[in-house]
């Protein structure tokens, strides 16, 4: 069960990282890199590591921090590694979803019997979500397949395993173009490292070196500032990079199509101190706040943000406005995601254990909130009723996104159509809901001028219902059945009705 300030965002599946390093400890930068990634995932954390001999992987529920410790590092020994921190999005939250993945051999298997011909060992770590998971899987089950997962990630690794080519490259290569949807995955097999995005670049990867013949590869640049890496550049879509002891190779293992990064990566999920498509997350993220301040102008005395993702948004919208901004929410960092199913008054406790007001700042004052994203609004209206119990005599409320009325089925968690505010309610019944004096967003032109780059540069589907990849009629049923593992009513979503142009 979510806690209500953490069911209110929209959750990055995972984050990936990948180290071919002979001549240091693999296992404790994987470490490292992997805690800077925290962000992106926090229900589990694994490393897989590669000697002369097999692969060896450790992974568990829970934070990067808990997960291990020094006597499990110690024994995680190789010549390279790749590390996972996963928020469940295919597959349910457990211990057997969490990543990297293994196939390819009995031992893997708990020496359970199966009639798949494996041809090779692979460990797999994944971002994303496979949009013909369904049908891949069934072919593979054709085999003599036994899944031990439900995620999409098992069958990426089942793929490649299993694969007749005769090299591991070719068959990392042709897997990869049987798969459908939006991933950056890196993976080990044969002594070598494989990194890859999807032929439309939606979810991030790059690459970075740390000396002499060392490599890294992750899911943001954060992760190599952390262990004294140096950022090359980002993974082209489409692209296949092979790292082993002689080096660097990269191939077009697709055709690339034009490339789609997931937008919010540039508005909420990525840290904002990484660099994407040449540019610093934090001037974008103030950007978005000064043109917001210039789109929607308010008489107000303070602005806050909601932090710590709203805050450079708020920093740009107080510079352009100049409204001056101060510290309005503290938040408590102590307080991370709770396994604890708490009851309703515990649930309505949610936002105070997260976020407590500085009276002194707000009592009096017109109040400019600004965060980041919408989603199902109770956060938000929670923290208005807060500003107003200590004093603010306005709140007027301001969105660095436009408004979230599409789900997404490339690798983020978001509710149901039926579960998005904007999907249901116009901006005047949103803000009448938060109790709010003003609600405005950005504007999808806004949005994409605060990043100094073309639209069609990104996927904006959550906005605008434009999928770059097809989505099979399969999925949306499904994002309606299913929320948290937890089957819901079989409804059919709106863009599935039968006079819907987008049917």
């Amino acid at each position: 069960m979510k806690a209500g300030f953490e069911q209110d965002k929209m959750k990055d599946a995972c984050g990936v990282f990948a180290i071919h390093a002979p001549d240091k400890d693999v296992a404790r930068l994987a470490y490292f890199a992997l805690f800077s990634l925290q962000h992106r995932g926090q229900e589990s954390a694994g490393i897989a590591v590669y000697s002369d001999k097999e692969i060896v992987c450790y992974k568990n529920m829970g934070l990067v921090t808990l997960v291990f410790d020094e006597k499990i590092l110690r024994l995680l020994k190789g010549r390279m590694a790749v590390g996972h921190v996963r928020y469940s999005t295919t597959g349910s939250s457990n211990e057997v979803n969490a990543q990297p993945i293994l196939a390819g051999s009995d031992t893997i298997r708990h020496s359970k019997s199966c009639g798949a011909k494996y041809r090779r060992q692979v460990a797999v770590a994944h971002n994303g979500n496979l949009v013909n998971t369904a049908t891949l899987r069934e072919e593979l089950q054709e085999q003599g397949v036994e899944f031990e997962t439900s995620s999409d990630t098992e069958v990426i690794a089942e793929m490649i395993a299993m694969s007749d080519k005769p090299t591991a490259e070719e068959a990392v290569a042709d897997s990869l173009r049987q798969a459908r949807g939006a991933f950056s995955i890196v993976a080990l097999c044969e002594g070598k490292i494989f990194a890859a995005r999807d032929s439309f670049g939606i979810r991030p990867l790059c690459l970075g070196k740390l000396g002499d013949g060392n490599w890294a590869v992750a899911s943001e640049t954060c992760a190599f500032s952390i262990i004294g890496a140096q950022f090359e550049r980002e993974i082209r879509p489409g692209e296949l990079v092979i790292i082993d002891d002689s080096g660097v190779k990269s191939v077009d293992y697709t055709k690339p199509q034009r490339e789609a990064l997931c937008i919010f990566e540039f508005i909420y999920f990525a840290r904002p101190d990484s660099v994407m498509l040449g540019q610093t997350l934090y001037t974008v993220r103030r950007n978005l706040g000064a043109i917001l301040a210039a789109e929607s102008q308010v008489e107000a005395d303070v602005v806050i943000s909601v932090p710590d993702s709203g805050t450079p948004a708020a920093i740009g919208f107080a510079q352009a406005s100049g409204i001056p901004f101060v510290d309005g929410l503290i938040k408590n960092r102590y307080v991370g995601r709770t396994f604890i199913q708490p009851n309703q008054e515990m649930r309505e406790l949610g936002v105070k254990m997260k976020l407590n007001p500085l009276s002194d700042n707000i009592r009096g004052k017109r109040v400019v909130m600004v965060d980041d994203s919408i989603v199902r609004g109770s956060t938000s209206s929670k923290i208005v009723s807060l500003l107003r119990a200590n004093g603010a005599t306005e709140v007027h409320v301001r969105v660095s996104s436009p408004p979230v009325k599409f789900p997404c089925f490339y690798g983020i968690d978001t509710a149901s159509r039926e579960e998005l505010v904007a999907s249901q309610l116009s901006v005047e019944q949103i803000k009448e809901m938060l109790g709010a004096d003003s609600l405005s967003y950005i504007s999808e032109e806004g949005m994409f001028k605060a990043t100094s780059m073309d639209r069609h540069n990104f996927c904006s589907a959550c906005f605008t219902e434009e999928y770059p990849i097809p989505i099979p009629q399969q999925l949306h049923l499904e994002k309606l059945m299913y929320e948290n593992g937890k089957k819901q009513e079989n409804r059919v979503p709106t863009c599935l009705r039968e006079n819907n142009p987008r049917s």
